[in-house]
């Protein structure tokens, strides 16, 4: 019987890291490399159905084991991992018996994850701590989910006799470069209602998103020979470096906001003298309010265009996606039975938002209403990442009670 610690110590051995600059799809064919594994599992689970497509992601169904009418429930995370940290010849060390000592990753000594700066380690007295080694991230984000909704699976093949509805398996690539369910067949899907088990703190389910849109900032500046330029050149990377120089540092930035504060982020920078763009991110819990922070960018690049009378702009906004808290609210059921699930394992339910997005967050305006809850996955795109292996099991154990809460509700 495989445990949830058994599967996570080898998915997070499996280099998935996604890329944001390739445009297939998945965006690295090394995702498929653990989307292969996990369908063999599922099939040597009796998992009948279980298999990968082109595009990298992994369906499932564990059949229904109940007479009743109860609705298609799937589980979903994602495989990739982030492109922030190297994933690759990750080293997974098990601390056991957390005591709030510092945690000194051994494959670089100045990696060291200390209480002081990760306060969630004070409810973790006592637990085992999976950390990687000191040079790459750990891959908890989001293998720890895998793991647990894989251990799930394995706990309802093997007990029959207890009733649920039909539950759907996803696992997705490419979440991390916001493409993770780009090309979800939702058709083949077939599910009423699902959650992504993708959070941080034990406990939590998460309903409320961050509504978020692309900007892409274009510079056209004016190209001359620098040793011939007096007069003529405006170059258009100093132009964009001034532009966002000139955004706001008090407020409407990552680093100035928290809670339920939206903010405009740059992400990257490019071009030469005669042309340049600025990608941002653009974010809020209120949709009202992106165009209003889209607002901010532009009047920001206009006085600084004031200055280079040849020079021109474009700001160009994509939809990426919306608070998924919109949607749960027609169907409170999906909420109240994830609460309901977490007070059965032992835990007080805390409900958060999410200063970020989930696959949950496009998929809920797909057709699936979905929230997110708890994987324990901590300094997540770090290699101070970790999870504890007793958070992993209170996953495991949510998503298994969430299946016979909706067969008991039904």
């Amino acid at each position: 019987m495989r445990t949830v610690q058994d599967r996570f110590l080898k998915y997070v051995t499996i280099d998935t890291q996604s890329d944001p600059q390739s445009t297939s799809s998945p965006s690295t064919e090394k995702q498929k490399n653990l989307g292969r594994l996990l369908v063999e599992e599922l099939q040597a689970l009796g998992i009948e159905d279980a298999h990968l497509d082109d595009f990298g992601y992994v369906y499932a169904t564990v059949p229904a084991t109940t007479s009743k009418a109860v609705p298609v429930i799937c589980f979903c995370s994602h495989m990739d991992t982030s492109p922030d940290s190297s994933g690759k010849d990750v080293k997974p060390i098990i601390h056991r018996d957390y005591d709030g000592r510092d945690l000194v990753l051994p494959d670089d000594n100045s990696q060291v994850i200390r209480l002081a700066n990760h306060p969630s380690l004070n409810a973790q007295m006592g637990h085992d701590i999976i950390t990687a080694s000191g040079t790459t991230l750990l891959g908890a984000d989001n293998k720890a989910g895998v793991a647990e909704i894989m251990t799930a699976v394995q706990h309802l093949v093997n007990h029959p006799e207890r009733p649920h509805g039909k539950i759907r398996i996803l696992f997705t690539p490419d979440e991390e470069i916001g493409r993770g369910v780009d090309n979800v067949d939702m058709e083949k899907l077939a599910a009423d209602f699902g959650y992504t088990v993708d959070g941080e703190e034990v406990g939590t389910m998460e309903d409320q998103t961050f509504s978020a849109d692309g900007a892409v900032l274009s510079i056209q500046g004016v190209s001359a020979h620098p040793g011939f330029a007096k007069g003529k050149m405006e170059s258009a990377i100093k132009i964009a470096s001034e532009i966002v120089a000139q955004l706001p540092k008090d407020r409407l930035c990552p680093e100035a906001t928290e809670g339920m504060e939206g903010f405009v982020h740059p992400v990257r920078i490019q071009g030469g003298v005669e042309s340049a763009t600025v990608q941002f991110i653009i974010r809020d819990f209120d949709d009202a309010k992106l165009p209003e922070h889209a607002a901010e960018i532009e009047r920001v690049a206009a006085a600084v265009l004031a200055n280079y009378p040849h020079s021109s702009f474009n700001l160009e906004i994509k939809e990426q996606y919306r608070n998924m808290k919109k949607i749960l609210d027609q169907h409170p059921e999906v909420v109240e039975y994830a609460l309901e699930a977490l007070r059965r394992a032992g835990m007080e339910p805390v409900r958060n938002s999410i200063r970020g997005g989930t696959d949950g967050s496009r998929l809920s305006y797909m057709g699936l209403p979905c929230p997110n809850i708890f994987a324990g996955e901590h300094a997540f795109h770090s290699k101070h990442e970790w999870v504890s292996i007793q958070d992993m099991e209170k996953a495991t154990q949510t998503i298994i009670n969430l299946c016979y809460i909706w067969e008991e509700k039904s």
